[in-house]
């Protein structure tokens, strides 16, 4: 590697990661070698997960933490995964026709309680280990614990993140040791007192204060009740399905943006892709599948969707593509900052787990007898009276997180994989499970090669509200600017890195053996082995 911009198609072989029984792959070496450790212990790769998840609700709050929320697919053997749905629920106060007679047309982006549903990030853990755990929860939590109580360095993600915090005097740098004791409290109690030590304990009490207390034009009778906090977020369902390059492409159904990737895969599996890569046509054809297969997606995505009849219409999307041009996708007829980790364990179970705050530190509210800061997922709701995603009480807002699993014709684990990225999560799957099934890249490869996002727009969760004026993204060193301007693209290229997610994937080999590979653009990532 020469350097960063022109050399991100250098990453390869070199850049895989190789283990036998068992392999966890984060976003933070500190997460992914306790989710190892667990794994040592005879942990299942569902411990693993938890455990990694766990140090990373502590380390990387900017990202992830116990104030957001969390899906996740689980292989065991062979046939199909299950699908999780941890996502939080909006509280019994809220009310769309107050936030209409202030002027709001959307819903409040951050500072806002109304945009922060109860987190389902501790169901969602609870739930995994009371189906697939093999070790207590107080050892899996132990080293987020004393991380948190002890204190943990600085990563070079968060510390510019942390720096622009209200309230922060002095700026934070890599390294510097930073502690956290409310954090390791309700993992405490959550271990020790089960759910209601963390929702209707310190956490909960304090969440439904804030919500009493409003901000910024937040409600004054409450945007919660008990009640709420009581109600379980975390349910098991069927996940979707699609065929593509051979294999079958699992990932979590609505309010999940998951089917947006599986709709463009279909799209691209039928489209006559270049063998290399680099050829600037291979952009331009999934560029297109992913417009064509997401320009409805503010009609289609809602929790409970049946989006069954969206899936079978990849035919028809496909048809709309010119491979000379870039098609104008408003005229088709319809038919975040986030953290991804994967672990798999010698038995072949494999868990592919996504957990959010949605933008940065989510709503930039923090309960304050813990410190654990608020996600903003109710950014995805819709203030338009009627609409299927309309903001109300006790509903799941639309959700951009996607976790992704791969298995073989036979049912058996190929891969497990998903990304940050707000909007574009799809986007960048659809381009690693292109190379890795398609072209046979490695998992380094895959998940090193530059990338292209279509225009996040303001915010990074608004690239849908006009897909025909958003711009193409492109990372700076990839080959493909020239000949996607040269088919109508307005292309704008930027720096290698975090702006194109941070993916990380475990491919499982026919003969057992593991590859992974941990994102370079996340600077501290981790595909560790044993």
């Amino acid at each position: 590697m020469t350097g960063v911009s022109g050399a991100s198609y250098s990453f390869g072989m070199e850049h895989t990661r190789f283990a036998r029984f068992g392999m966890v792959c984060s976003v933070d070496h500190l997460a992914s070698t306790a989710g190892l450790a667990m794994l040592d212990r005879g942990g299942s790769a569902a411990d693993a997960a938890i455990a990694a998840n766990a140090v990373l609700a502590v380390t990387a709050p900017h990202a992830c933490g116990l104030g957001g929320d969390l899906f996740a697919l689980v292989h065991e053997g062979a046939g199909p995964p299950r699908a999780l749905n941890a996502s939080g629920r909006s509280g019994s106060g809220a009310d769309p026709d107050r936030l209409r007679a202030e002027g709001h047309e959307r819903m409040p982006f951050q500072r806002d309680i109304r945009s922060v549903p109860v987190p389902g990030c501790a169901d969602g853990w609870l739930a995994l280990h009371a189906t697939y755990g093999r070790l207590p929860l107080s050892e899996l939590f132990a080293p987020a614990v004393r991380y948190a109580d002890e204190g943990f360095p600085a990563s070079p993600l968060l510390a510019p993140a942390a720096s622009m915090l209200p309230g922060v005097a002095d700026p934070v740098a890599p390294g510097d040791l930073i502690r956290r004791p409310g954090v390791a409290r309700v993992l405490d109690a959550l271990a020790t007192e089960g759910r209601d030590g963390f929702y209707l304990g310190e956490f909960g009490k304090g969440l439904i204060a804030l919500g009493r207390d409003g901000t910024v034009g937040g409600p004054s009778e409450g945007e919660y009740h008990e009640a709420d906090l009581a109600r379980v977020s975390a349910d098991w369902m069927e996940p979707l399905r699609a065929r593509a390059f051979g294999h079958d492409v699992w990932t979590i159904p609505p309010n999940s943006q998951g089917y947006l990737l599986l709709l463009s895969l279909a799209i691209a599996d039928g489209l006559d892709l270049p063998e290399d890569p680099a050829d600037p046509l291979w952009a331009h054809l999934l560029t297109e599948a992913a417009r064509t297969a997401g320009h409805d997606r503010t009609d289609v995505l809602f929790d409970g969707a049946s989006v069954g009849h969206v899936l079978a219409s990849a035919g028809e999307r496909r048809a709309m593509i010119d491979p000379s041009r870039r098609a104008r996708v408003r005229d088709l007829t319809s038919p975040g900052d986030t953290t991804y980790l994967c672990a798999v364990d010698a038995e072949g179970m494999g868990v592919s787990l996504i957990q959010s705050n949605a933008a940065g530190f989510g709503s930039m509210l923090f309960e304050p007898s813990t410190g654990i800061n608020l996600h903003n997922r109710g950014l995805g709701f819709s203030l338009v009276p009627g609409h299927p995603a309309e903001y109300g009480p006790g509903r799941r807002p639309p959700h951009t997180l996607a976790p992704a699993l791969v298995t073989r014709p036979d049912g058996s684990l190929r891969t497990v994989l998903g990304t940050m990225g707000g909007d574009s999560q799809p986007q960048i799957l659809l381009q690693v499970l292109a190379r890795l099934l398609a072209s046979a890249e490695s998992p380094g490869q895959a998940i090193g090669a530059s990338r292209w996002r279509l225009g996040p727009g303001l915010t990074g969760f608004d690239a849908w509200d006009d897909p025909d004026e958003a711009s193409l993204d492109v990372e700076e060193g990839a080959p493909w600017a020239d000949g996607l301007r040269r088919r109508g693209h307005v292309v704008q290229e930027l720096p290698y890195g975090g702006s194109f997610g941070h993916a990380q994937l475990i491919d499982v080999r026919p003969d057992g053996v593991l590859a992974g590979a941990a994102d370079p653009r996340a600077l501290i990532s981790s595909a560790a082995g044993r």
